[in-house]
């Protein structure tokens, strides 16, 4: 099994929410440097709806990609046989082998430094046919859960939202299917870490 260190990951939110639907109704070390960063941050600060802010989240990805590409932050996508989404990662935050078991509650990928300083965990769960709404207001509900916000990510509309306790942040989709995609980030309380996880979660789209 995966080292989910900032778990929420194998415990997922989203998977929790299903379980009680249906129990109801049936830095550098990832890889980036300190000067990189501060390009990210710059990009981030010209945006004028940012991730992550207090005002409802409106990413794209385009707006992102020169500014890593001026500060020389290099990284790759990851696609996902599950859904036909990708996802970017910095270099140094590197997949790590899943199990049986992962896979089986749900976890479709894993990316974690080689000395597992941060994680990024990707989760796709039967949400029962829930909408993003009805996620929001679970969400809204939970006493650990903090800043829930609807939004989109390239045209795609989701929820984000933070776990102090777990120094995470988390976006979550759905889809027609009636699944939820979940990527999770951490840790949050890193020097500038909402700045790499914000380009991270500005990359999520649809595969073309």
């Amino acid at each position: 099994m995966c080292p989910c260190l900032y778990q929420r990951t194998i415990d997922s939110t989203s998977q929790t929410f299903y379980n009680e639907l249906s129990s109801q109704s049936n830095t550098e070390r990832c890889g980036i440097s300190m000067k990189k960063i501060l390009c990210v941050l710059l990009l981030l600060c010209m945006i004028s709806t940012v991730a992550l802010a207090e005002e409802a989240t409106v990413l794209n990805w385009e707006d992102v990609v020169p500014v890593l590409e001026a500060g020389n932050v290099a990284g790759q996508f990851y696609t996902f046989d599950e859904i036909a989404v990708q996802i970017w990662l910095p270099d140094g935050i590197l997949p790590v082998e899943l199990s049986d078991e992962d896979r089986a509650q749900g976890l479709i990928g894993y990316y974690a430094p080689e000395d597992g300083s941060a994680a990024v965990s990707i989760m796709y769960v039967d949400f029962g046919g829930a909408s993003l709404e009805e996620y929001a207001a679970y969400l809204a509900s939970e006493s650990d859960v903090t800043e829930v916000e609807m939004g989109t990510v390239n045209g795609l509309p989701c929820v984000c939202y933070k776990l102090p306790e777990k120094d995470s942040v988390s976006v979550a989709f759905t889809t027609e299917a009636g699944y939820a995609l979940e990527v999770t980030c951490a840790p949050l309380s890193e020097e500038n870490a909402e700045l790499v996880w914000g380009a991270v979660i500005s990359s999520i789209q649809a595969t073309e």
